[in-house]
């Protein structure tokens, strides 16, 4: 066999790349890097292997240095950063000889043939570009790479974020982000989404919620022109749909989605979904459509660590042009620990406050301007806390907060959690209601005056909810 490019799963050596024949011939070459790929495979698992070494072409030696090319610059820069010293010591383990390995950017030249047809359908694709832009929502300028702090719970999403963005071809189909709320999966969709249309803008991308997606469907239902709604949304290149958590329990929507995303995956168009949870666990999801959401790459973001939030603090001060004492940014990063928009927030309502008032920043002014925050961050109760505690406290199972059953003995406990999730914590009607099997906040109003009235009226059943509020808040 003369070419490793014609072997499967194997990097690639470039046969028609002269190598200096003083370090090795290619024959040579060829063996060690097989040799070092091996094991680079075993140390880092196949799925790495298969999205960063698969891709590296070597391109010969000269002086004792290797040179190995990959597609875009942000491959090199990761390879760089992660493999390129790991590769070194185990290639001199094979060539003694060697002084280093260089990982370089490389694409194939165009030629004139090959780009007179491209310029043809970048033309012919414009009038479909625009109108998906028509369709997308607004793009965060804030929200770009650049503006993305990268720590250790959210690296892996950030980095296959990236390959997507920078890919010519579809690297994995969808890429599924799933994390808790602010913690940068909206940033990361509107950064791919913005990357791609600055960098290959003549591919058509179309970024939406769930929820606008479903809005769009039954509208096109209503209107009885389905046929257009299919045509807009299976031509585009890229489709990119935030919080597909909403549709949970919509069967029609859902449906559509299923056939949608088939069409797309068949046509080689890439795909990218959020969720507040993986795949696996989002409730009210048709079996197939969650098979379909984990054929994929799943990349979950963390919640955030100290040292995170720390980093987050001192790029967005940066960013305000403001000096603010380092033990401001610290105590800020130990208090504020539920989400990055929260401790932004925090953040913001500082400066301002000095600004505004000409009270110099510090650390009792920071506690003085965010009592309440920091209050409420020294308990902080989540919505799956309350399921857990109500549905063991009336022993019923947690799956039965999300579930459609109506029998008082579930339903009952369900207005109860809902009822607490209210009162507790500062998430809005709708936010609560998706947390229970993606309820209308229409629902949650009704829960919360039930469970009033009952309290009032109901000497036991206020002794119930009064003795979980305490447990929840204590």
């Amino acid at each position: 066999m003369d070419s490793m490019r014609d072997m499967p799963g194997k990097p690639q050596v470039d046969g028609n790349t002269p190598t200096d024949n003083r370090d090795g011939d290619q024959n040579e070459l060829r063996q060690q890097w097989e040799t070092v790929s091996n094991h680079m495979r075993a140390e880092i698992g196949e799925a790495s292997y298969q999205s960063w070494l698969r891709p590296m072409t070597v391109r010969g030696m000269t002086d004792g240095v290797v040179t190995i090319s990959v597609p875009t610059r942000f491959m090199r820069d990761w390879a760089t950063a992660h493999y390129q010293d790991r590769l070194t010591e185990l290639w001199r383990a094979e060539n003694d000889a060697l002084a280093g390995v260089e990982v370089v950017v490389h694409s194939a030249p165009c030629t004139a043939a090959e780009a007179q047809p491209k310029r043809e359908a970048a033309k012919a694709k414009e009038a479909k570009r625009e109108k998906g832009d028509d369709l997308s929502a607004p793009l965060d300028s804030r929200f770009t790479f650049d503006q993305f702090v990268v720590g250790k719970p959210n690296e892996f999403a950030y980095a296959a974020a990236r390959r997507v963005a920078e890919a010519d071809s579809v690297p994995f189909n969808p890429l599924f982000l799933y994390g808790g709320v602010g913690l940068g999966k909206t940033h990361l969709m509107h950064a791919i989404a913005r990357h791609i249309r600055e960098d290959q803008p003549e591919r058509t991308v179309i970024y939406m919620s769930a929820e606008k997606f479903m809005y769009r469907f039954v509208s096109a239902l209503r209107e009885q022109n389905t046929v257009d709604f299919k045509q807009q949304f299976r031509s585009v290149d890229v489709l990119m749909i935030d919080d597909v958590q909403f549709i949970a329990g919509k069967d029609s929507t859902q449906e559509e989605f299923f056939h949608t995303f088939n069409a797309l995956v068949d046509q080689g168009r890439q795909i990218v979904i959020s969720a507040d949870k993986s795949p696996s666990d989002l409730e009210g999801m048709e079996e197939r459509l969650v098979s379909r959401l984990n054929c994929g790459l799943v990349a979950d973001i963390h919640a955030t660590t100290y040292e995170l939030r720390l980093g987050i603090l001192q790029s967005k001060a940066h960013k305000l042009g403001v000096q603010i004492p380092a033990k401001v940014l610290e105590f800020l990063a130990h208090k504020i620990t539920a989400n990055v928009r929260e401790l932004e927030g925090a953040l913001n309502r500082v400066v301002a406050h000095s600004q505004l008032v000409g009270r110099e920043i510090s650390l009792e002014a920071t506690q003085d301007v965010l009592r309440d925050l920091l209050r409420a961050n020294d308990r902080r109760v989540t919505i799956e806390e309350i399921q857990k505690q109500v549905a063991s406290h009336f022993n019923v199972r947690i799956s039965d907060m999300h579930s459609a059953r109506r029998a008082r003995s579930v339903a009952r406990p369900r207005q109860v959690a809902m009822y607490l999730a209210k009162q507790l914590t500062s998430r809005s009607l709708p936010e609560i209601g998706r947390k229970f099997g993606g309820r209308d906040h229409t629902t949650v109003m009704h829960a919360v005056r039930k469970v009033e009235e009952l309290r009032e009226h109901d000497t036991t059943f206020n002794e119930d909810v009064e003795l979980l509020r305490r447990m929840l808040e204590g």
